[in-house]
């Protein structure tokens, strides 16, 4: 006669197949996330390695983060690889170099300066903000203020001159200098239960409250009361941008030699409050890991 199994015995099979799962999906989940973290990391070694290359092809010049916009249309033309774009910000200019375009198809237009999607190379975005496509509103931050801000020392005047440019290569502490960052953009400044999600289309947000906002521009850990900010209309301390701790609370950092770290935003010199709003002025911060020198610089000023 066969025996089957008794209702216990299943119940009892049930539960052990229950408590497998119980522990082996958080193991995935961070064997996951671990997978992302890496090829977020393979990506920005890419684009770090595109800087390098910048340097040398023009005269071992840092690229700028973004071209000053000139009253001569064609001034604020540049040629980014395959075509030409409207003021290109500084991964375009490096995948321009590095044959691996951040656009499938530049636009002159005036209109697509913050909206145009990065679409040209996966090289450009990272798996935890895949979404994060448009010019405006990046994924990654690059380190604008100390390695090449050509934007004018009063808004928009061409004659007032740059913020500081040109830059060269030979003189940064390469290993010591932060390139690029995951980029939290100008919700850094406010409490994280306040922020909103990131705009892809390229728009504004007024209240300057959604992620990734200006978050091609990465401002260093320790701001002052006279320098740039990440944006040019909204220089104040609470729209400051920092690190998106988006890796299991770590960012990917690029640095000028090409090698990458994960850390938290407070062991590369950021203050983050209590409520996840990260401080701009303070002397607990330091911009030893961005000046270029590996000393705690203050930014370079601007004029009002």
């Amino acid at each position: 006669m066969r025996r089957g199994f008794t209702l216990i015995e299943l119940l009892v099979v049930i539960a052990i197949i229950g408590l497998l799962i119980g522990i082996l999906l958080p193991a995935l989940a961070g064997a996951r996330e671990s997978g992302r973290t890496l090829v977020c990391a393979s990506r920005m070694r890419q684009v770090a390695t595109g800087w390098q290359l910048y340097a040398n092809d023009n005269q071992d010049i840092s690229v700028p983060a973004q071209p000053g916009r000139y009253p001569e249309f064609e001034r604020n033309l540049y040629d980014v690889g395959n075509g030409r774009h409207y003021r290109p910000r500084w991964f375009v200019l490096l995948g321009a170099v590095g044959g691996f375009f951040a656009y499938s198809q530049p636009s002159e237009d005036v209109a697509d300066e913050h909206s145009h999607q990065v679409d040209g190379s996966d090289v450009f975005l990272c798996p935890n903000a895949a979404d994060w496509t448009s010019t405006r509103n990046y994924a990654y931050g690059y380190n604008h203020q100390f390695l090449g801000n050509t934007r004018f020392r009063r808004n928009d005047d061409p004659n007032s001159g740059l913020i500081n440019f040109p830059v060269r290569a030979w003189s940064l502490n390469a290993s010591m200098t932060v390139m690029a960052a995951d980029s939290l953009g100008t919700a850094a400044g406010k409490p994280e239960a306040n922020r909103t999600p990131n705009r892809p289309d390229g728009s504004r947000d007024p209240a300057l409250l959604a992620e990734g906002g200006h978050g091609y521009a990465l401002d260093p850990p320790r701001m002052t009361s006279n320098c740039d900010y990440a944006d040019i209309r909204n220089r104040a301390p609470e729209h400051r941008s920092a690190p998106h701790e988006r890796h299991r609370s770590r960012a990917n950092f690029s640095f000028c030699d090409g090698h990458v770290e994960t850390a938290t935003a407070g062991e590369m010199g950021y203050v983050k409050r209590g409520d996840g709003s990260f401080v701009a002025v303070t002397s607990e911060a330091t911009n030893a890991r961005f000046s270029g020198r590996g000393t705690d610089d203050d930014p370079p000023t601007i004029l009002e």
